[in-house]
């Protein structure tokens, strides 16, 4: 690395025309040059320039060794010039995981402006239900629901949600009345794999009381749409996130079972890799999700 330190400064030498000159522009005294200039000789066991009391000029040698050395200063320049763009403006690739319920409206309204606005960023989006090693991926940025463990991520929490139990009229119409927690057991269920922990379900119903019902399900699956599909086909009782729902509800097509009794309601927050300084994609990102992700 030193020996890079000392192209540069004797790049900048040449280009200032006098080690007095390069001094003021790398912040470094004339001495100081002369004596970076000398180890550079001293290592390459090269005479590189012509020292008189007028004027420097360069040995051949020199000259050709200063291509070099200019060319590897203007990659460095280059490389400073690429990282403030990406510290100050949204460009590159932007890769961000969600889980697979996210995938509809609310990311293409958060991000669809973000990506008009700024022509040097592109968008790569991984759905997956299973949470994912996003260091392992290379995610700038991550949606993630429900308990978070991994205390080496930074978590933005930006709102809560709730899961509600649904069945279609279809399945309803040929099973007894649903009016009790307790009439839910012995019910088809469909679950995404991590909805009924341990099989336990706990809802929270009029003057707090809580009722834990021992659950099986019929079937389950690593994907909520998946789930979301057999629900609407009458095949049973499944868990839905409330805003990914309206829709289905306002038509009739999803029905709200004991509307009273309540689930305990989940956080949704934007997950990053613990970064010092995170570049403007994700910053820009972070907020056009938080506007458009937020829940009541």
């Amino acid at each position: 690395m030193e020996q890079l330190k000392r192209m540069a400064i004797f790049a900048t030498v040449v280009d200032r025309g006098s080690m007095v000159a390069a001094a003021e522009v790398l912040g470094m005294t004339a001495s100081a040059v002369s004596q970076q200039i000398r180890k550079l000789e001293d290592s390459t066991q090269v005479s590189l320039l012509h020292r008189t009391t007028r004027k420097l000029t360069l040995t051949e040698a020199g000259a050709t060794f200063y291509q070099s050395c200019a060319q590897v200063l203007a990659l460095a320049q280059q490389a400073e010039q690429r990282l403030a763009e990406l510290r100050d403006a949204p460009v590159g690739e932007l890769r961000i995981a969600a889980p697979v319920g996210f995938s509809g409206r609310p990311i293409s309204a958060a991000l669809a402006p973000l990506l008009q606005a700024h022509s040097g960023l592109s968008l790569t989006l991984l759905f997956h239900d299973e949470q994912i090693d996003l260091i392992e991926q290379r995610i700038d940025l991550a949606i993630r629901v429900g308990t978070l463990q991994d205390s080496s991520l930074v978590a933005r929490h930006i709102g809560d949600s709730r899961m509600l139990l649904c069945a279609a009229p279809s399945y309803l119409a040929r099973k007894p009345s649903i009016s009790r927690p307790e009439d839910l057991v012995g019910q088809d269920w469909l679950a995404l794999n991590r909805d009924l922990q341990n099989s336990m379900l706990t809802l929270q119903g009029p003057g707090d009381e809580v009722q834990k019902l021992r659950i099986e399900s019929r079937v389950s699956c690593n994907n909520i749409l998946a789930v979301r599909h057999f629900t609407l086909a009458g095949m049973g009782i499944s868990l839905q996130p409330e805003q990914e729902i309206r829709g289905e509800l306002a038509a009739g097509s999803l029905r709200v079972l004991l509307p009273d009794w309540q689930l305990p309601p989940f956080g949704i927050y934007l997950v990053t890799p613990r970064r010092e300084a995170q570049p403007a994609k994700v910053r820009y990102a972070i907020e056009a999700l938080r506007q458009h992700l937020l829940v009541a």
